[in-house]
């Protein structure tokens, strides 16, 4: 076979396997983007550990609807811009390409209020293909639905494993951040089933006891170091 170039369609989504190998690679670039944006209560719903529905709903800043498109854009982000800001990185992520990449294995909605906008916008990505953004009610934040994740990359779906195990990876990932922000509400549901949820008020300890019991808690010993 001679050389030549890939489409932009199948180059996105090799370049997408780099950024989401599994759900809890999508969950952990999504709720990053959700602290980022400086949000209190962060919530991701489930559905077969991820692969067919992965929801993550936050009360953060929100995306100005003139920006969707440039949001779901691989390479756009609002956290570098220039050179230097790779010094002084402040925020998890500042890549631009965690909802590109999402965006091109699945089949995604974004949709997003800020607070001086009497109304909320609505993008949806297929398969990397943008739509138009409309007009919808919505709250101060933002949601992003990832739907059929893999779908179009039948190869990385084969290679997930059952859903137990995914759902594991995705259990291990909220309860990390939950341990890091105490101040951050977190919540983690499949169907009416809840398997996380925190009170968000900075109380480390009480998130210990909801995560490994109280009598876990107990015995652990505050040590302050820098």
């Amino acid at each position: 076979m001679s050389i030549h170039v890939l489409s932009p369609e199948i180059a996105s989504q090799i370049a997408a396997g780099e950024v989401v190998e599994r759900p809890a690679s999508a969950v952990k670039e999504l709720v990053e983007n959700a602290l980022d944006a400086g949000a209190r209560t962060i919530t991701v719903n489930l559905a077969d550990a991820g692969r067919t529905l992965i929801q993550v709903a936050d009360d953060g800043s929100g995306i100005p609807a003139g920006e969707l498109v440039l949001a779901v854009e691989r390479h756009a982000t609002s956290k570098l811009s220039s050179a230097e800001d790779l010094f002084r990185i402040g925020t998890l992520g500042f890549r631009g390409e965690a909802l590109a990449s999402i965006g091109s294995v699945s089949r995604l909605t974004l949709t997003s209020r800020t607070a001086d906008s009497p109304a909320g916008a609505r993008l949806r990505v297929e398969g990397g293909r943008i739509g138009r953004v409309e007009q919808v009610g919505a709250p101060v934040g933002t949601v992003v639905q990832v739907e059929d994740l893999f779908y179009n990359v039948p190869a990385r779906l084969k290679f997930l494993k059952q859903d137990a195990t995914e759902r594991r990876q995705i259990d291990a990932l909220l309860t990390r951040y939950a341990l890091a922000y105490p101040n951050v509400r977190f919540k983690l549901a499949e169907g009416k089933t809840v398997a996380l949820q925190t009170p968000g008020d900075g109380d480390r300890r009480a998130i210990l006891a909801t995560l490994y019991g109280v009598d876990t808690a107990r015995q652990m010993i505050e040590v302050t170091s820098e």
